[in-house]
């Protein structure tokens, strides 16, 4: 080690630019893996924020809830399944809202994803401003939070779903709930139907339609209850999050990115130690000759390459943080 740092400190610049250059590859490679658990964030925040353990989905749809078309009246079913502690019905959509006095003109459009949950089950997230969805209040809305950040919304605030003659009313605010890349808004089940299979003929001639059921119990058996309940399957909830749309695409192409920039990156910073090392061939013929052993000399290269990708690496690690406030 006391080589290492004797050499560092002799040649300041020869080590700042290689220095500079892990620190610019840590940094990029920061930003990356930040993008990437921000875009998987985004994509399924509230199915992952879910504490369910399992997810029933119509039989054939693939773990895909646009696919899946359920009865709610299959609850009752389920609930019975030995190992299975509680039950909650989902469904959702896509949609567009605008303020009420903005309908005619059409302006201020902000995608959203209508979630429709039970008043009280445990699919309904943490509200941290106004009240959760209530049975009372058909068409309240309780949506995430950046609704009210970036878009300007209010609680009391009366919004339009686009296409269609339903009105909703924001009573409350969550965070960290996404879905599809949308801010959620949790609604009644009933208002969700309403705005969903308001045509007719949309829901199949099934009754009390839901897309999906999310279950608690850590000791379900999936195969059984496949087999007690008609026309269902069963997946696990990391299951049910690939299964959204793009994610496991989204996912793979950023990790793919990660893989090869971590990988070249290693052969660009070995490349610049192995030419520091071949340049230094007398210097260790010398030290040799002086009665150095191989491992003492290995242990002064090991100790410099560690010490300087060490410090860079930390610097890289605050400029992230830098780059994630300023975003």
């Amino acid at each position: 080690m006391f080589l290492a740092l004797k050499e560092l400190k002799h040649g300041k610049l020869r080590f700042t630019m290689i220095g500079l250059i892990i620190i610019l590859i840590a940094w990029l490679v920061f930003i990356l893996s930040g993008l990437g658990n921000g875009l998987s964030t985004l994509s399924a925040a509230t199915i992952k924020n879910w504490e369910a353990e399992h997810v029933v989905y119509e039989n054939g749809a693939g773990a895909t809830f646009s696919k899946s078309l359920l009865s709610q009246s299959l609850q009752s079913n389920i609930e019975a399944q030995p190992g299975v502690e509680d039950v909650a019905p989902f469904s959702q959509s896509v949609i567009a809202i605008l303020p009420i006095d903005g309908v005619a003109e059409g302006e201020d459009k902000v995608d959203a994803a209508l979630l429709g949950i039970e008043a009280g089950s445990f699919l309904h997230p943490e509200v941290i401003e106004g009240k959760a969805v209530d049975p009372k209040i058909k068409n309240g809305v309780v949506a995430n939070i950046t609704l009210k950040n970036t878009n300007g919304y209010e609680i009391g605030d009366s919004v339009a779903i686009d296409g269609s003659e339903l009105n909703a009313e924001i009573i409350g605010f969550v965070k960290n709930e996404t879905f599809n890349h949308l801010p959620s808004l949790f609604a009644n089940m009933d208002f969700v139907r309403e705005y969903k299979y308001s045509a007719p003929g949309s829901n199949n001639g099934v009754e009390d339609a839901i897309n999906a059921f999310a279950i608690l119990g850590k000791d379900v058996d999936a195969a059984q209850i496949e087999k007690e309940v008609d026309g269902v399957e069963i997946v696990t909830k990391s299951e049910a999050i690939n299964g959204m749309p793009g994610y496991t695409a989204e996912n793979g192409t950023i990790m793919m990115m990660l893989v090869f920039l971590i990988v070249i990156s290693a052969f660009v910073i070995a490349v610049f130690f192995y030419v520091l090392t071949i340049q230094k061939t007398q210097q260790f013929g010398v030290m040799k000759a002086i009665g150095a052993s191989n491992g003492f000399i290995a242990k002064a290269i090991v100790s410099q390459v560690f010490v300087l990708s060490f410090f860079s690496i930390l610097i890289g690690i605050g400029l992230t943080y830098l780059t994630a406030m300023v975003f």
